[in-house]
């Protein structure tokens, strides 16, 4: 076991070559004066938490984890603190939910004092965005020793030089055993994520789920690259041709953005969080974040092999009698995840940065059947889509329940968007229209009727419309407009039966099909009302015809 000493002068770990400068953790003002781990390998961590019980291997030798009474985000428990910087900037909504500067202040003291009186705490120093012109340096404070190994996997690694030198630009301090006591520090309950953006510091307390640190740092970027950095983040998967075309791949949790991006002819950029810069598009992050519910060798496999050693796997089960996992598995919760550093994909990038996209893709699961499989958008037609950011899926679990449900999310990624999703959208349809890109939409739902009557489409019939997009096969081939989106619908693609391009053809009652479509048409509609004030008329002609 590796152990920092702090002093006055320096924080040293076992390898003389890890320093940090003890006085920035004491300005910071964590108090602890030893049992501070600094830096440590994968290796170490994960040793360390299976030695407390904080965790076990499974059969492939990763690290499993239970992240406790929150198995996933908690939206409504994520607040920004309202100030100078942020008061006319921020897009408050109930994403994005204010709290008073004092409150801040009360929880990191609180927080702070917390993690002093434990006997180790973890900190690591790591950075946001693989493209340098645009790096966030990041140190983490960490109260258990699997969640320094999240952020090791997720957040991009300094080099033992980078480290000799480095200055922190944001603290995550993280204290899943800390809770607020809602009445006097303003939370909605004991559990809080706190960003401040005079403070550059994101609080995380009553929460073990990992995933609130690496949202916090998305929703950082999300303001200060499109304002400060004239770069549009986004919440995407991208991969790279051979030729060097980079494609985006925008959708909701279910709609198939992990399956569909990786593509083994081509080079996986990254799965979630990326850039784009007036020449290229760069991953935000050093790993992937997976589902790993129902996970299977066959249809994702270089998911599968991540699970190794250095991989921290949450909230999953196992084979009874056994140290393999169940992945169906439900018990504890349909979230169940594994964080894995990106060089464990076979065909990542290294560094992760692409050039300019030539295609974008808007993934969506439409449970009604509406929407064409595949489908091409004008510039003001892919910006009201990027702003409604659908979805649609079964209801819930609930027996008897077989109606679809839509969802809607801004940019297909509103709880992490602090500006007005319109800011994101004008600089999208911008930069599609520099470019020339090609923007597609891709349904990946049900076809033949809604849920309960058709059937959903085929993976392979899916993949083999996106490889015809991305190989130019439907460039130079007739197509249709849909009645109501008004999307252009190709009247054939290579790979995929032409009778299942129209959707309205696969249905067998017509008027059903229509009505169906203007019920749809008036859940856009109807969603879209709280953005109009914010867009400008090409996106507002784009919205559906009822």
């Amino acid at each position: 076991m590796y152990f920092c000493i702090l002093t006055n002068d320096c924080l040293y770990m076992s390898l003389p070559t890890l320093t940090v400068d003890a006085s920035k953790l004491l300005a910071l003002g964590l108090t602890n004066q030893q049992g501070v781990h600094y830096q440590l390998s994968p290796e170490t961590l994960v040793e360390q938490a299976v030695a407390k019980g904080q965790g076990v291997l499974n059969d492939t030798g990763a690290l499993c984890i239970n992240t406790g009474e929150f198995t996933g985000r908690s939206p409504q428990d994520k607040f920004i603190v309202k100030d100078d910087i942020t008061a006319d900037t921020v897009h408050w909504n109930n994403f994005n939910i204010p709290i008073d500067e004092k409150y801040f202040h009360q929880l990191k003291k609180k927080v702070l004092d917390y993690l002093g009186q434990k006997e180790e705490v973890w900190v690591r120093d790591a950075y946001a965005c693989a493209d340098d012109n645009y790096r966030l340096n990041i140190r983490v404070v960490n109260e258990n020793p699997w969640s320094n190994l999240f952020a090791y996997n997720m957040f991009l690694r300094p080099t033992e030089a980078e480290l000799e030198n480095f200055t922190p630009e944001w603290h995550i301090i993280q204290a899943p055993g800390f809770k607020a006591d809602p009445a006097v520090d303003g939370t909605r309950q004991h559990n809080f994520a706190v960003v401040s953006f005079t403070h550059k510091t994101i609080l995380i307390g009553g929460t073990g789920y990992t995933g609130e640190m690496k949202k916090g740092i998305f929703t950082i970027l999300n303001y200060i690259l499109p304002q400060q950095k004239n770069v549009l983040s986004m919440h995407c998967s991208a991969n790279m041709g051979q030729e060097g075309d980079v494609a985006v791949f925008f959708g909701l949790s279910g709609t198939g953005k992990t399956t569909l991006s990786a593509d083994p002819n081509r080079k996986l950029i990254g799965d979630d969080e990326h850039g784009w810069t007036s020449n290229s598009v760069f991953n935000f992050e050093g790993g992937c974040y997976a589902k790993t519910i129902d996970l299977s060798e066959e249809k994702e496999p270089e998911i599968f092999h991540a699970i190794k050693p250095g991989a921290l796997v949450e909230n999953v089960g196992f084979i009874n009698g056994t140290n393999k996992i169940d992945f169906s598995f439900k018990g504890i919760t349909e979230n169940t995840r594994v964080s894995y550093p990106l060089h464990f994909i076979s065909n990542a990038m290294e560094p992760s940065i692409g050039g300019l996209p030539k295609n974008i893709f808007f993934l969506t699961c439409d449970a009604y059947g509406v929407l064409p499989p595949i489908s091409k958008l004008s510039p003001g037609q892919a910006m009201y889509q990027f702003i409604s950011g659908y979805t649609a899926k079964v209801a819930g679990t609930e027996a008897g329940v077989t109606e679809p449900k839509s969802t809607f999310s801004a940019c297909f990624g509103a709880p992490f968007l602090p500006l007005h999703p319109g800011k994101y959208a004008e600089m999208l349809g911008a930069k599609m229209k520099e470019n020339e890109v090609n923007v597609w939409m891709i349904n990946t739902g049900w076809s033949g009727g809604s849920y309960g009557t058709g059937s959903r489409m085929k993976l392979s019939y899916t993949r083999a419309m996106i490889t015809a997009a991305l190989n130019g096969s439907l460039d130079n081939i007739t197509y249709e407009q849909h009645p109501v989106f008004g999307m252009m619908i190709p009247t054939s693609c290579p790979g995929a039966p032409s009778e299942i391009l129209n959707p309205k053809s696969t249905w067998k009652d017509d008027a059903a099909y229509d009505a169906t479509a203007k019920n749809l048409a008036q859940q856009f509609i109807k969603n879209f009302e709280k953005y109009a004030a914010g867009v400008s008329a090409e996106i507002l002609a784009a919205a559906p015809i009822v």
